[in-house]
């Protein structure tokens, strides 16, 4: 792709010249690069979180670790899906068949459509469970999962690139990377789905990873969390910028001058400030305690 841009000097780049596909056709079926994208994130948040809480001071054990894969996963696909039927594209609650009957379009995950935000509040609330549950520190094990998220970001929205959706906003061609997409017109535009995926995923993993093993980050209750959410919400506000807005929502920036998206981040921004700043008045834990004894709390026996 570099030689690619290095050779096509003023001329607008297309993204049918790079011949990506959708996915890989195994004859019987074609398995989704989008698909790949979730699996390889969760997969990659599995393999690191499992390294952290080695780590001494981890909030939880290996068995917690389990759960919060479980319950993270649904909270990804469940949260995702619904945060974009209620925030994005309400109608498909009430679209019709023929037959006057409901469909079931609002749960077709596989059509495409994920809120970022929604995936968010699924996460969250994954959390909150296999922390009640477990008796854990919700706060604490917020940081260790943020610490992984940046992994799904990146592989998501490479995977946008490579299905030649979600394209940026019309630009001049003399910008070196301007580049046509399927669908969207003979206008050069921002791939801002390459945007998406330095700022919402590279650079949150860069970060992340540098705190957590480089610093004592993890010893300050929602410091990890913190900084995460202000950096990806950030990235996400800035980008919108260069992302073109769903066809059905062009009105709110016509309005409002800001992206829904961008209105939805603007709450994060701030919720991820004030988190910092918190974490940073309180004292450190004390380092050298661990959690690889944590158990199971057992179901008392019905006297």
């Amino acid at each position: 792709m570099i030689d690619m841009l290095a050779a096509a000097g003023s001329e607008v780049l297309r993204w049918s010249d790079l011949r990506l596909q959708s996915g890989i056709d195994l004859g019987f079926f074609e398995l989704k690069y989008y698909s790949l994208a979730y699996l390889a994130g969760i997969l990659i948040a599995y393999w690191h979180l499992s390294k952290m809480v080695k780590t001494p001071g981890a909030p939880m054990a290996q068995l917690h670790v389990d759960d919060l894969f479980f319950y993270c996963t649904l909270g990804v696909i469940l949260g995702g899906r619904t945060g974009y039927v209620l925030f994005y594209e309400p109608s498909l609650l009430t679209s019709f068949s023929e037959e006057g009957i409901i469909t079931w379009r609002a749960a077709q995950v596989w059509t495409g459509g994920m809120s970022f935000h929604g995936g968010l509040i699924g996460v969250v609330l994954a959390i909150a469970w296999v922390s009640w549950r477990g008796g854990l520190p919700f706060i604490r094990v917020a940081d260790y999962i943020s610490v992984n998220v940046g992994f799904g970001m990146l592989f998501g929205r490479l995977a946008n690139f490579i299905n030649g959706e979600l394209w940026g906003r019309p630009v001049e061609s003399s910008l070196p990377w301007a580049m046509t997409f399927p669908g969207a017109g003979p206008e050069p535009r921002h791939p801002s789905q390459l945007y998406q995926a330095l700022g919402e995923g590279l650079l949150v993993v860069v970060i992340m990873l540098c705190l957590f093993w480089l610093t004592r980050a993890r010893y300050r209750p929602a410091l990890l969390v913190g900084v995460f959410t202000t950096i990806i919400s950030i990235a996400r506000f800035v980008v919108e910028f260069f992302r073109e807005p769903d066809s059905h929502l062009v009105h709110v920036v016509e309005e409002t001058g800001l992206s829904r998206g961008q209105w939805l981040t603007i709450p994060l921004i701030l919720v991820g400030i004030g988190l910092v700043i918190w974490a940073l008045r309180r004292p450190a834990l004390a380092s050298g305690t661990r959690a690889d004894k944590i158990e199971r709390p057992q179901p008392q026996e019905a006297s």
